[in-house]
């Protein structure tokens, strides 16, 4: 994504719409980069104007992730597929371990899609980009046919660094460890699914996407040796656990009454018929310690307002099967298997 010098006719933000000549590669698209794009990521990596960034890094292990974003609706209760653009791939850096630096952004722009509505996507992912103290550096625009596409999609690749000494991965989980989670599941699934067409409910639940890098630093600052993080996104708790019970060669034990969930958030799941479990989080990660170090990380965790509400909600255990078991408020437990296909698609 380069930069040019502005022309004479400015963009009409107001009533314009995306046309096919915004991704043809000429004035028209020179213009929608300079004018919006540029000058909402302004910063001065992006103001060279070159096809690719050239960036320091510091000492350290180099991280780099990358993620679609295809959510609809476009515009949901406490956010847009924007920030949560920003916020996804900051956090899939982060949870390394590392310190989030930089972010590519690549758009997908459908012919006719209003002017106004992007300019409030990109104003909020530059917003949430600041606040995560991340710069966006380089990106690409494409536009596609009206009818070939829903709106706008969105690609983010982050680049960060990780210090030395320290070593989060998902084959770390040890019998004995704990596993905490900083704070209620299934809030950004609930926000998306009251607004979709023909679900038959609304919720005043608002999405939890946020970055969690600050979070994140401030919980390895208390325990450097935290064995696992992992944001349970699509296919939410269950599915993620299973992920790292599979990777580890382990077992997981959670305890149903100790997972936070708000009451709303329960009661949509139930007049939908899904199981919280499973549905999807934005702004949550897991993370698993050793149980010396789990009540110092939940303390840093709870001391920071992403985590207020963090709790500690199971085990690590051995099995050589790798299930994922959860003991009821009745009594008894059972097995949270891996999802069967998608509880509902397009959720992030």
């Amino acid at each position: 994504m380069s930069t040019r010098t502005a022309y004479s006719r400015a963009l009409d933000l107001k009533n314009g719409v995306v046309e096919m000549s915004h991704g043809g590669g000429g004035r028209a698209m020179a213009q929608l980069i300079d004018q919006l794009f540029a000058d909402a990521f302004a910063n001065d990596i992006l103001a060279q104007g070159n096809d690719q960034a050239s960036i320091s890094m510091p000492q350290g292990r180099m991280v780099v992730s990358t993620d679609s974003f295809v959510i609809s609706p476009l515009f949901f209760p406490g956010g847009n597929i924007g920030n949560l653009a920003v916020h996804g791939t900051v956090n899939d850096v982060a949870l390394s371990g590392g310190t989030p630096l930089y972010l590519t952004a690549g758009f997908i722009l459908e012919e006719g899609f209003p002017l106004k509505d992007l300019k409030t996507i990109v104003e909020s992912m530059a917003h949430a980009a600041n606040e995560a103290g991340v710069q966006i550096v380089t990106g690409d625009t494409k536009v596609v046919e009206r009818g070939h596409g829903d709106g706008v999609y969105i690609n983010t690749t982050g680049i960060g660094v990780v210090a030395d000494g320290i070593n989060i991965s998902g084959e770390r989980a040890k019998p004995g460890d704990k596993i905490l989670i900083n704070g209620f599941i299934g809030d950004h699934g609930v926000a998306i699914m009251s607004l979709r067409e023909g679900l038959g409910f609304e919720s005043t639940i608002q999405s939890d996407c946020a970055s969690l890098n600050g979070l994140i630093a401030d919980m390895v600052k208390a325990a450097p040796d935290i064995h696992v993080m992992r944001d349970p996104t699509r296919g939410g708790l269950a599915a993620t656990l299973n992920e790292l019970a599979q990777q580890s060669g382990v077992g997981m034990e959670l305890v149903e009454d100790q997972v936070p969930m708000r009451d709303e958030v329960r009661g949509a799941c139930e007049i939908l018929g899904l199981d919280p479990l499973y549905v999807a989080n934005e702004g949550k990660l897991l993370a698993i310690c050793t149980e010396e170090d789990a009540d110092k990380l939940l303390t840093a965790m709870r001391a920071h307002p992403l985590g207020k509400d963090a709790a500690i909600i199971g085990t690590v255990v051995e099995d050589k099967n790798s299930f994922v078991q959860l003991k009821t408020g009745f009594g008894g437990s059972r097995i949270v298997d891996w999802i069967a296909g998608e509880q509902l698609p397009r959720i992030c």
